[in-house]
C-alpha cells in the first residue's frame, strides 16, 4: 500500500512562484516513475510532469521551461516547482504513482493564480 500526500499549494499572483512537494509513504519509490497532473474546474485531469526512477524527465508543452520536477529518493519525495505562473495554470495538483502496474493517487493540493 502506498500513501501520497502533497502540500505547498496556496495563492499566488501571475507571475510567481510556488513549489510543491508529494511525501510517499508505505514502500520505497525510489526505482518508480512519480508524475504530476491537475485538474482545473470543468475540466479533465491532465498530465503536467513526470520522473522516472533515474531522473529522466517529461513535460507537459504546457509547463515547459516554467515548470521543474525533481526527486529526493532518500525521503521518498517528489517536487514541482512552479515559476512564471499564469492564471490557467489554476486547479488541484495530484501526485501520482503506479508500482506493478497499480495507480496511487494523492487527495491534491489547490494552486490558484491571480491575474
Amino acid at each position: 500500500q502506498v500513501q501520497l500526500v502533497e502540500s505547498g499549494g496556496g495563492l499566488v499572483q501571475a507571475g510567481g512562484s510556488l513549489r510543491l512537494s508529494c511525501a510517499a509513504s508505505g514502500s520505497t519509490l525510489r526505482l518508480v516513475a512519480m508524475a504530476w497532473h491537475r485538474q482545473a474546474p470543468g475540466k479533465q485531469r491532465e498530465f503536467v510532469a513526470l520522473i522516472t526512477g533515474d531522473g529522466t524527465t517529461i513535460y507537459a508543452d504546457s509547463v515547459k521551461g516554467r515548470f521543474t520536477i525533481s526527486r529526493d529518493n532518500t525521503k521518498n519525495t517528489v517536487f514541482l516547482q512552479m515559476n512564471s505562473l499564469k492564471p490557467e495554470d489554476t486547479a488541484v495538483y495530484y501526485c501520482k504513482t503506479s508500482p506493478l502496474g497499480r495507480d496511487y493517487w494523492g487527495q491534491g493540493t489547490q494552486v490558484t493564480v491571480s491575474s
